[in-house]
């Protein structure tokens, strides 16, 4: 991912928060009737149970982390293509546009969080979310997840946020992996 991310962040982000997530949720699981759902269907059983809101945090870190993996490559960024470029073109003004309202969206999370590019009543949006909480919770298709907590870009952007997110989209973005999610959403 080097040079937009260093091995350094991605190693203290993938070997350390995420896994952190993964072994939690498998911990907080083990011996209920969770255990054995999908990850999609836990997030989604505990995402309006407040007294498994620790299993949901959890276990909703670990999916959101492995879809924010997916969603870049190396030697990504570029354009769009195909449906995707015509949903992003009709939806959401072009490209330029779309990378201007993403931006906006993941710089101005308050705190920790995420944003994300999404299907939503068969039109792409735009949303952020805090902390633990993903649109897939709410029956949404995502497309693309950008991690805006600072573990994601604190050790090369310090509180540069803003340039960790340009650097994203302009050199990691994979749109390869958004455009078969869009194709999965109908």
């Amino acid at each position: 991912m080097a040079p937009a991310i260093s091995s350094t962040t991605v190693d203290l982000h993938y070997n350390r928060h995420q896994k952190a997530a993964l072994n939690a949720t498998n911990r907080l699981v083990q011996g209920t009737e969770l255990a054995d759902m999908p990850l999609e269907q836990v997030i989604k059983v505990t995402s309006t149970t407040p007294a498994r809101i620790g299993i949901f945090n959890q276990a909703a870190q670990t999916w959101s982390h492995k879809f924010y993996w997916k969603s870049m490559r190396p030697n990504g960024g570029g354009a769009p293509s195909g449906r995707l470029k015509e949903k992003i073109d009709s939806d959401l003004g072009g490209l330029d546009k779309f990378k201007q309202t993403f931006a906006a969206a993941a710089a101005g999370q308050f705190g920790s969080g995420w944003a994300w590019l999404i299907v939503d009543g068969g039109a792409l949006k735009i949303v952020s979310t805090s902390n633990a909480a993903t649109p897939m919770a709410e029956g949404k298709t995502c497309l693309l997840a950008i991690d805006v907590f600072e573990h994601a870009y604190y050790v090369d952007y310090q509180n540069r946020r803003a340039d960790y997110i340009a650097a994203w989209l302009d050199q990691l973005v994979n749109w390869d992996f958004a455009a078969e999610q869009l194709i999965k959403s109908t």
